[in-house]
């Protein structure tokens, strides 16, 4: 049995870390503030004997003993982490030197849960993980995506100067149940609209294009990085490489939610990439990792979880 402190563990992606880890025989620690996560998430987790929930800001310095961290703390959808810009920064930089420190402590390894944020609006196209991006340091995306740079490069100074073990995975566009009606990304908004016979909001003209990868296949993705060597340190980008327009994803989910919702166009947001698509020839090879979960069986587990809600 490991002893594993899941930080960000009643989010979305978190709580489903949470019950991959529980369900392998660790001990899990889960670490959140709520600020976006759920306590719904973890609740059916709550009386496991194996579950530990600490309500905690990982701003300020936790005192807990560990062999493996997951750092997944941090608002993910611009309507949240531009709530309070600086709350967000200050959670990639001082949360990474807390955890850092901690896992220097404890001699445990660490992951990084960064993202595809961090090549801002690419000019390359895919991503690949050796591009340094095309990121604005000044708009109102930069809280985010500059906290998340500056978090992997905490990670890469603690293991030259502290030999710490590090992992960092960069994280694409993901989805699935337990995500917040009011998220703020995409398939959650287009689905909660399509539900509510209310109209599909799209930005530009609809046809900037994304990838979608199911949370089942990131977190599989994620254990796999924690279990490799520890000469293998990453970045590795985690997605799935099947591209679709925002266009083509609403028109997908009128379909299969049977909603007559009409589409809305609105102005298209400062700094929103035109194309996100992951390189995943290094997950291939590190990892033997690549998605299983095809758009439409994702989308339809998640449109089942959402009209459960609603």
């Amino acid at each position: 049995m490991k002893r594993v402190l899941v930080t960000g563990g009643a989010g979305f992606i978190g709580s489903f870390l949470c019950r991959r880890l529980l369900d392998r025989g660790d001990s899990v620690i889960c670490v959140d503030n709520f600020f976006t996560g759920s306590l719904e998430n973890v609740e059916p987790l709550l009386k496991h004997p194996n579950f530990k929930l600490i309500v905690h800001d990982i701003v300020e310095p936790i005192w807990e003993d560990a062999e493996e961290i997951y750092n997944l703390a941090s608002p993910a959808s611009p309507i949240h982490y531009q709530f309070n810009a600086i709350k967000t920064i200050k959670t990639s930089i001082l949360g990474s030197i807390n955890m850092l420190g901690l896992a220097k402590r404890c001699s445990a390894k660490i992951l990084q849960a960064s993202t595809s944020e961090v090549y801002g609006d690419p000019i390359i196209h895919p991503q690949k993980e050796e591009y340094w991006g095309n990121v604005n340091p000044i708009g109102v995306r930069s809280c985010y995506d500059e906290g998340k740079r500056c978090a992997e490069t905490l990670f890469f100074d603690y293991l030259r100067q502290n030999s710490v073990k590090i992992k960092v995975v960069r994280i694409f566009n993901t989805y699935g149940p337990n995500m917040s009606i009011n998220d703020g990304r995409v398939i959650s908004n287009l689905i909660v609209q399509a539900l509510k016979g209310e109209p599909l909001t799209l930005y530009g003209d609809g046809l900037q294009s994304r990838s979608f990868q199911f949370v089942d296949d990131l977190i599989e993705g994620m254990v796999r990085m924690m279990a490799t060597p520890d000469s293998i340190t990453g970045p590795v980008n985690l997605g799935n490489p099947q591209e679709y327009t925002i266009l083509e994803l609403a028109q997908l989910i009128l379909e299969l939610t049977g909603s007559t919702s009409p589409l809305l166009y609105k102005e298209l947001p400062q700094d929103d990439p035109k194309q996100r698509c992951p390189d995943i020839t290094l997950a291939k090879r590190v990892l033997d990792w690549e998605p299983k979960v095809k758009l439409v069986d994702g989308l339809t587990k998640t449109i089942e979880y959402f009209t459960s809600i609603i």
